[in-house]
């Protein structure tokens, strides 16, 4: 008798509810790394050296000053300068929170967001979600500690930098991306249960650092949905030849300079070439007769021969 192997050991309905929570995103994992190998995590192992030099440097007495300068972000900086800092930013760990947390988020997050989503994505992703909470900790302090938005005046010398609002922004748009529904609202829930335990600028910015990536979600959901609905919505090559359809003579397109180039350039075909129609014979000459063809052309080595043999 075979021993069970230890998957056999788990239920069934726990195998299946693992495979439909996790089976998409583990399948986008596998195929890039198959796909790829070491370079689909070349952004992730870039994320993590500059985080651990980031962290050497400003943990030096001569390098304090300089990291601050290039990657430290505050409500109290002008807009611009943040901007230009926020690049850095992502990779400069938080004062107050151990490094080697941050390295292990970065590193399992931006891997798998990498190979499911590619880098571009992932980075673009990662930034939209950091630049929302540097944006909203500028309008809470404008705000003020009144509302539930607001935040109190010494907010703004708090440094606003570390990977993990683009980690969190991360872990929610893969899990919409591949349907893990359960992931993202336990994702979702333990950042509330954040701000609630302890309420400070770093939980409220992963609030926000969410709520734009929700808002992303949404955005490409309803974009899926309106190309479902049209499947066979036509692109602008399409409505150019239909719109030119209106100006197609008997014969094919008439002979305007701009449609004679369409048609050079085959953006516009005419009538009985395009796909899907049955190809028109050409117009009778002369009482109806049909102009004969030309006989195929010749070669210039048996056109030769032919002479000699004829001399």
């Amino acid at each position: 008798m075979t021993p069970p192997t230890p998957l056999g050991l788990v239920p069934a309905p726990v195998r299946r509810m693992v495979r439909a929570e996790w089976g998409s995103l583990a399948g986008a994992v596998r195929d890039g790394l198959v796909r790829r190998r070491a370079a689909a995590l070349t952004v992730t192992i870039t994320a993590v050296f500059l985080i651990v030099a980031c962290q050497y440097v400003q943990n030096q007495p001569w390098g304090r000053e300089p990291i601050a300068l290039l990657g430290y972000v505050q409500a109290d900086q002008p807009w611009w300068g943040a901007l230009l800092r926020t690049p850095l930013s992502l990779f400069v760990p938080a004062p107050d929170l151990p490094v080697w947390g941050g390295l292990l988020q970065i590193f399992v997050v931006f891997a798998i967001c990498e190979c499911a989503l590619g880098w571009r994505r992932t980075l673009v992703i990662a930034y939209v979600a950091t630049l929302a909470g540097t944006t909203y900790a500028r309008i809470g302090i404008a705000l003020g500690p009144g509302g539930p938005l607001g935040l109190p005046p010494e907010t703004a010398q708090v440094h606003d930098t570390g990977p993990s609002a683009a980690v969190v922004g991360l872990s929610v748009y893969v899990c919409w991306r591949h349907r893990a529904w359960l992931t993202g609202a336990l994702t979702i829930a333990s950042m509330v249960v954040e701000v609630h335990a302890k309420p400070n600028l770093a939980g409220r910015e992963h609030l926000v650092a969410i709520g734009a990536i929700l808002v992303v979600c949404a955005v490409g959901t309803w974009a899926e949905r309106r190309r479902a609905a049209r499947p066979g919505r036509a692109g602008p090559r399409a409505w150019l030849v239909r719109a030119a359809d209106g100006l197609r003579g008997p014969h094919g397109y008439p002979g305007p300079p701009l449609l004679r180039v369409l048609r050079t350039a085959r953006l516009l075909r005419p009538h009985a070439q395009r796909p899907g129609r049955a190809a028109a014979p050409p117009a009778p000459r002369d009482g109806g007769a049909h102009e004969c063809e030309k006989p195929p052309s010749q070669s210039w080595t048996l056109r030769r021969s032919r002479l000699h043999r004829a001399s």
